[in-house]
């Protein structure tokens, strides 16, 4: 069960990296806003992870 919820996880990172890609070649509209949720969800795992690092709330 736990192989198929990570492989369905990763299949949806590959599936947004791709659509980033297209979207930047002039993809169709459907791409720019797959696109943007990947960004988007990328940015706040990677505020999550800095605050997780930085028990504080400083963001040095």
């Amino acid at each position: 069960m736990m192989v198929l919820v990570l492989s369905c996880i990763l299949a949806l990172t590959i599936g947004g990296c791709v659509c980033v890609w297209w979207a930047a070649r002039g993809g169709p509209r459907w791409t720019r806003a797959v696109s943007a949720a990947t960004l988007a969800a990328g940015e706040l795992a990677r505020r999550a992870s800095r605050y997780d690092r930085n028990p504080s709330g400083r963001d040095d």
